[in-house]
């Protein structure tokens, strides 16, 4: 049922069904359970072709065609692909791996500092504020998206195993690239944003 607000990107409904659905072209395609999508799209190639990765199909926008490959990673089938950046295009894309099959996804790219954050740390994102659009068709008006204990913890006990440090973050999620203002930064920051970037809240909220 959808929930009215004078402000449309207020209003939300909790109809699971879309007039057009991640599935309407009924393609003859069956993805693996768990998908690796990361905003690196040199990389992704690069592994994907060191791994002797199948493409098994590809997701074609009205700019880009991406690629989607099948990689046998320790006796287990993993999908691995390029994700578009910003949150509409981002979560349009998640849509239709998750039409096909796909349940669990992990994700990486790189991000803005608020903070003082040394160069190529990694960062595991908590919180998301949510200043984009697209989350708010996904779940109802909130300030924030929590992300998922259970990954949380997943990719914190990896990275500990390997030695490798970490920090936990609150993240800015924005579509306004060239409208991150100096009053705006500063009221980010006091509220406890350390980083900035285009898709955290979007891509939490379609898979919650």
């Amino acid at each position: 049922m959808i929930q009215k607000h004078a402000i449309p990107i207020l209003e939300f409904d909790d109809n699971p069904q879309a007039v057009l659905m991640p599935t309407h072209e009924g393609l003859d395609l069956k993805l693996p359970k768990k998908c690796i999508y990361a905003f690196l799209e040199e990389e992704i190639d690069r592994y994907a072709q060191e791994a002797g990765a199948d493409c098994v199909g590809e997701f074609v926008s009205a700019t880009k065609t991406y690629p989607v490959y099948v990689v046998n990673y320790k006796g287990e089938e993993i999908c691995l692909t390029q994700a578009p950046v910003g949150s509409a295009p981002a979560a349009q894309f998640m849509d239709w791996l998750i039409g096909y099959g796909v349940e669990q996804i992990i994700s990486t790219g790189t991000c803005g500092v608020l903070a003082d954050i040394e160069e190529n740390a990694f960062l595991i994102p908590i919180r998301a504020l949510r200043d984009e659009g697209t989350s708010y068709h996904y779940v109802a008006p909130s300030r924030y998206m929590e992300m998922q204990i259970e990954a949380i913890s997943a990719i914190e006990q990896v990275l500990e195993q390997r030695g490798i440090p970490y920090e936990e973050v609150m993240t800015w999620t924005t579509d306004g690239f060239y409208r991150e203002t100096a009053e705006k930064v500063a009221y980010r920051k006091e509220e406890g944003c350390a980083v900035v970037e285009m898709e955290c809240s979007c891509g939490s909220s379609s898979v919650t």
